[in-house]
């Protein structure tokens, strides 16, 4: 556990989906099968809150999340969330959408790699938690809705606009969240959206092999990537550059790069502690 905990433990238990951790991965499961996993306010709440306190518990050097069912996430639930907005005001509207942006947020400063195991429907904000994670496992099923302007609301919502377009280019972006059009696992990977697609029913295994593959790798170095790459966006490159030898030079010193050495000249693998 970090040394920089306040008072407060660790949630045991989350009521608004599955959690558990198994060698270093922790799995975050959407678990409304039939609504398609459709988020309500709990469910958000509790997603947010445990992206607050994934990072410090040693226990987990991964996360994974995914669905139950047919569906990876459908997006907020009509009849809870879209019916109750309509009759909120601006206050409360304006804490909602914080609160749905902060998840993003939150995943993406996550120092720990974070994968989508996409198994169906990943619609609106389900598109975008995907859209979030570092890396998307695609089941053959499934398929991505950025469906924000079919309900009257801008493309442009849980920092899509930011991400989608670093992640497929402007143009791509553009037309995905203009025309809230699907798209399916294939052309999806032929985008740049994931990294590849699996049949259904190997999806589970193949994001679990990913995850215990990371989690057993040096996760010091893996987090220290995904800051630089979440900073270095925005940066001219001098600012870039001058971030990168003040990182490496820090995890020069770091055990897992002595391992590297020690493992190197002995002929052996390295035995990673993230330290």
């Amino acid at each position: 556990m970090s040394p920089f905990r306040a008072s407060a433990g660790f949630t045991d238990h989350w009521d608004n989906f599955r959690f558990e951790i198994d060698g270093g991965v922790a799995t975050v499961s959407f678990d409304r099968p039939e609504k398609l996993n459709a988020l309500t306010f709990e469910v958000y709440a509790d997603l947010r809150d445990l992206l607050g306190e994934i990072e410090h518990r040693d226990d987990v050097r991964v996360l994974v999340l995914t669905g139950t069912g047919r569906g990876f996430c459908s997006g907020g639930d009509v009849d809870e969330i879209i019916g109750s907005l309509v009759e909120t005001g601006s206050k409360g509207l304006l804490e909602f959408t914080r609160m749905t942006g902060s998840v993003v947020e939150r995943m993406r400063r996550l120092p720990m790699p974070v994968v989508a195991a996409v198994n169906g429907v990943a619609a609106g904000a389900g598109a975008v938690i995907a859209l979030a994670a570092d890396l998307r496992i695609l089941s053959e099923s499934a398929s991505f809705h950025f469906l924000f302007t079919k309900v009257g609301l801008a493309g442009a919502d849980m920092g899509s606009a930011y991400l989608l377009p670093r992640v497929v280019g402007l143009g791509r972006a553009t037309e995905l969240l203009l025309l809230g059009e699907g798209l399916d696992a294939e052309r999806a990977v032929s985008i740049g959206l994931a990294s590849r697609v699996v049949a259904d029913a190997e999806l589970a295994d193949a994001a679990r092999q990913l995850a215990h593959d990371l989690a057993s790798g040096p996760t010091l170095a893996y987090g220290a990537t995904k800051v630089l790459i979440g900073r270095e966006l925005d940066m001219d490159l001098g600012s870039a550059i001058e971030m990168e030898a003040f990182t490496q030079a820090l995890l020069m010193t770091t055990e897992d790069h002595v391992e590297f050495y020690r493992a190197f000249t002995g002929k052996r693998p390295p035995n990673w502690k993230g330290r």
